[in-house]
């Protein structure tokens, strides 16, 4: 099926051999995105992975949009780059609510110059999920999914990465792993049984059932409007007094009136003690409280998997954040040889970077590898709309 207001195109392609065939894509206004380029790029992958990786100027590890904008930066300035990823391409953005509409405007998480078309006025989860695979098959960038990074060994110069489908020699590594693979955890009993869920993805099977929803940031305020409006019977769990200053200004307003009117039940000053089959044990400034309950969404946020950065050899601030230490002109770690970039720079500090400045370390790593000059960016002084 293709996209409404885009139309099927076939272009003329010159490949390696030398031979002309044609390419199928989609236009959408006034740009193309090829539809199979992966398929060409696959075979040189499958070819390549017969006769042993070769070794590459720069690894990455993370194939979201910051890791894909690392490969892209590497091989304008004359690298070599292979990115390495334990589940899909752009995992975390898969892993978002179906049809989710991102806060920020298509421009601000472009990657690789490329124009983001979209349809509305900001890109839902199914656009950001095409735009990125076409920007990566655009680039040929050499993509290892599903293949998990265990350890790093050796040093700047020449490492070796054990991977779960074997070893892999680079000069440099960049780590663009992100936050969203490990969620934080309430820590109380129950939390374990299979109607505790910490990812939202639609509201579908919920109708009818008595939903929880413990937490108060942009997460669970959508996932709170949303199951209300198909039918669940919503109650907010809220450790703090009110709901989140951050939840984003168009949202707030109808939540706080949804609770107002009692369409969603808010229980503020109040966290969960235990979780039961069919109830929840509460404890608020008024005392215990027991509510039915049939599944609960703990969008309690996330963090990144520190014990895998401190395998990596990845130090830390002695801060509330367990900020790494990296050097804020290139990002390369106390590790040498070693570089953070995008969201996993902040630690627990999982605001402080996004797509939209977080792409931006990519350029300033590829030109310290490639030796070109690198100037430090004021970030902090930067007004970013995604903080909006």
């Amino acid at each position: 099926m293709v996209a409404p207001g885009s139309y099927l195109v076939k272009r003329s392609r010159v490949g390696h051999d030398g031979k002309s065939s044609e390419v199928a894509g989609i236009r959408l206004g006034n740009h193309e995105f090829a539809m199979h380029t992966y398929a060409c790029d696959n075979s040189r992958m499958a070819t390549r992975a017969r006769s042993g990786p070769a070794a590459v100027d720069v690894a990455i590890i993370g194939a979201g949009p910051v890791g894909l904008a690392c490969a892209i930066e590497a091989q304008r300035v004359g690298l070599s780059a292979r990115v390495f990823d334990k589940g899909t391409l752009v995992n975390s953005i898969v892993g978002y609510p179906l049809r989710m509409e991102f806060f920020s405007t298509p421009e601000l998480i472009e990657i690789g110059g490329y124009p983001f078309p979209v349809q509305g006025y900001k890109p839902t989860r199914e656009e950001a999920i095409e735009y990125y695979r076409g920007v990566a098959a655009r680039e040929k960038i050499d993509l290892r999914l599903y293949e998990r990074i265990e350890r790093v060994d050796g040093s700047a110069g020449k490492f070796s990465l054990t991977t779960s489908r074997g070893t892999q020699r680079a000069r440099h590594v960049i780590v663009a792993v992100g936050f969203y693979d490990v969620p934080n955890r309430l820590h109380v009993p129950g939390e374990d049984l299979p109607k505790v869920m910490h990812y939202y993805r639609e509201p579908f099977g919920f109708v009818g059932q008595q939903v929880a929803v413990i937490g108060a940031k942009n997460s669970a305020a959508k996932a709170a409007l949303d199951c209300y409006r198909h039918g669940a019977k919503v109650t907010m769990v809220v450790r703090g007094r009110q709901i989140a200053d951050s939840v984003k200004y168009w949202i707030k307003p109808d939540l706080k009136n949804r609770i107002k009117e009692r369409s969603i039940v808010a229980y503020f000053d109040t966290v969960v003690e235990e979780i039961l089959e069919r109830s929840l044990k509460l404890r608020s400034p008024d005392g215990p409280i027991d509510i039915d309950n049939d599944f609960v969404l703990a969008m309690t946020g996330y963090q990144p998997d520190f014990g895998f950065l401190e395998s990596l050899g990845i130090t830390f601030a002695d801060d509330a954040w367990r900020t790494p230490v990296y050097d804020a002109r290139t990002f390369e770690t106390a590790r040498p040889g070693i570089h953070l970039a995008g969201t996993v720079c902040g630690g627990l500090r999982t605001n402080r970077w996004f797509i939209e400045n977080g792409r931006f370390h990519a350029r300033q790593i590829a030109r310290h590898l490639a030796g070109l000059r690198t100037d430090t960016i004021p970030f902090a002084e930067i007004h970013w709309k995604t903080e909006e």
